[in-house]
């Protein structure tokens, strides 16, 4: 789930950027110091921008910089157990599928990519049925829901647990395939006349 923030800290100015503009160079600081990081309770910074209410500059004895106070607006993602999000395939391997879910990356087990049994083609690569030939491979968009989520103190130690089992969820194809096959169904029971015993 994405998130805005606002967020109040400070930041220095070096001698060398007096003449700078003092919003682009607090905005590229500030970009630096929090974009791609991990809080937490508030989740990945995602991006800094609306820098507001900067202060006249403080010199320290010793520090020929000036250090302003400011605030700003950030955007977060937070992932949670049982958010259903859209991604992509970015990865292939043996034991499942890596799907990008924003600025993370999210692993489906080879065990909840589907309801079917899946066999995995290197040459390819992909992941196929045989029996209702459904595939997955690299660059399919696809919907799943959060199982587990383990945030560390980077985005790459960061783990997040995803299933395209239950009905719904998966590639848009198969949400739309599934779909109809409900309404041939429920049309074909729907077809018999009914009698009024007497």
């Amino acid at each position: 789930m994405y998130k805005i923030y606002t967020v109040s800290d400070t930041f220095k100015l070096p001698p060398e950027h007096f003449a700078d503009n003092l919003e682009e160079v607090a905005a590229s600081v500030l970009q630096r110091k929090y974009e791609g990081t991990i809080d937490k309770e508030l989740g990945v910074a995602v991006a800094v921008f609306n820098i507001k209410d900067i202060s006249d500059g403080v010199i320290f004895p010793g520090d020929p910089a000036t250090h302003h106070s400011v605030k700003f607006d950030i955007l977060t993602f937070m992932p949670t157990v049982e958010e259903v999000v859209a991604g992509e395939v970015s990865e292939l391997v043996e034991f499942g599928a890596f799907v990008r879910i924003g600025p993370m990356e999210g692993l489906v087990h080879v065990s909840q990519i589907a309801n079917d049994f899946l066999s995995f083609d290197k040459k390819i690569p992909a992941f196929a049925s045989k029996k209702t030939g459904k595939n997955l491979k690299k660059g399919d968009a696809v919907f799943a829901k959060i199982s587990t989520v383990s945030m560390k103190k980077t985005v790459k130690d960061s783990k997040i647990a995803l299933t395209m089992k239950p009905e719904g969820l998966g590639k848009p194809e198969w949400i739309s395939a599934a779909s109809k096959a409900a309404r041939k169904t429920s049309g074909a029971s729907g077809t018999g006349k009914s009698r009024t015993r007497r």
